[in-house]
C-alpha cells in the first residue's frame, strides 16, 4: 500500500556524450519524471554526464545514497562506448558478469536476426548480483541492482522498461496537479501566489511564464498529494485572482 506520509524520491543520471554535444535531444527526463509521478515518487535531481567512467561513478555514488531510487539512461548498448554497466559495477564495488538469463534472452531474440555476436553479447553484461528489467521492444534487458535502475537511452525502449517496472516500486501518494493560466505578469501576482500557498501548506504553486501572441503571461501549476487540498487551493487562487481583477483560464493556456 502507498505510504502517503512518506515522500519517496528519485534521481536520474542521463549518460551520453551525444546529449551534451547537442546531437541528441534528451526526451527521457520528462518521460522518467512523468512515470515516477504516477508511482508516487518525486524526481528530485537530474545530472547529465559524459561517457567517462569516473564521472558516471561519481554521479551514481552521489545520488544513489541521497535518494530512494536512482535511474540511469544510456550506455547499456553493444558498442565500445557503452560503459554504464562497468561504471555502475565500479560504483557498487562488484565485478561485471555475463548474466545467464540476459544471454538466453539475447540468444532467443537474435536467433532469426543473425545470431549473438560478441558486440550483442555485451548487452548481457551486468554488475554481479543484478536482476533484469524486461524489454519487449528490442530484447536487450534493462538492469536493476539495489536501488539503481539502468534503462536504455533510446526513449521508446526506455518506455518499455518503465512499463515493466510499473507497480513494482514502493512509493507514496501520487502527486496531483491542476493549472490556472492567463495573460498575467508574474510580478503582479507574486504576493497572491505566496499568500495562497502559505494558506495551503499541503500544496505547492509553481509559476511558469510564457510569451505568446505578443503578450506576456503565466501558467500557475498547483500540486498536492491530497485531492481535497488541491481543490481548495485552486479555488482560493481563482478567487484571489478574480478579486484582484485578473482574467484567467482554469486548465491553463
Amino acid at each position: 500500500m502507498p505510504s502517503p506520509d512518506r515522500i519517496w524520491t528519485a534521481a536520474l543520471v542521463v549518460i551520453g556524450d551525444e546529449i551534451l554535444s547537442g546531437r541528441t535531444h534528451d526526451k527521457n527526463i520528462a518521460q522518467v519524471a512523468g512515470w515516477l509521478q504516477v508511482q508516487g515518487i518525486r524526481l528530485m535531481e537530474v545530472r547529465v554526464v559524459p561517457d567517462i567512467e569516473v564521472r558516471i561513478v561519481q554521479a551514481v555514488n552521489a545520488l544513489r545514497t541521497t535518494h530512494d531510487y536512482l535511474f540511469t539512461t544510456g550506455g547499456i548498448g553493444p558498442t565500445h562506448d557503452d560503459i554504464s554497466v562497468d561504471a555502475v559495477a565500479a560504483a557498487l564495488g562488484v565485478p561485471v558478469v555475463v548474466h545467464p538469463e540476459a544471454r538466453r534472452i539475447l540468444e532467443d531474440y537474435y536467433a532469426t536476426r543473425g545470431g549473438v555476436s560478441e558486440a550483442r553479447l555485451r548487452m548481457a553484461r551486468t554488475p554481479e548480483g543484478a536482476d533484469l528489467i524486461p524489454n519487449r521492444m528490442s530484447g536487450a534487458p534493462g538492469i536493476k541492482i539495489g536501488n539503481v535502475h539502468m534503462l536504455a537511452g533510446v526513449p521508446h525502449i526506455a518506455a518499455q522498461m518503465l512499463d515493466a517496472l510499473t507497480g513494482t516500486l514502493e512509493g507514496g501518494a501520487p502527486l496531483l496537479s491542476e493549472t490556472v493560466g492567463g495573460f498575467i505578469k508574474e510580478s503582479e501576482v507574486a504576493d497572491i501566489l505566496r499568500e495562497v500557498e502559505q494558506a495551503h501548506p499541503n500544496c505547492q504553486i509553481g509559476s511558469y511564464p510564457f510569451f505568446r501572441e505578443g503578450q506576456v503571461g503565466a501558467n500557475f501549476v498547483i500540486r498536492s498529494t491530497d485531492a481535497n487540498d488541491l481543490r481548495s487551493c485552486v479555488d482560493s487562487l481563482c478567487e484571489a485572482l478574480a478579486e484582484a481583477g485578473f482574467d484567467f483560464t482554469p486548465g491553463g493556456i
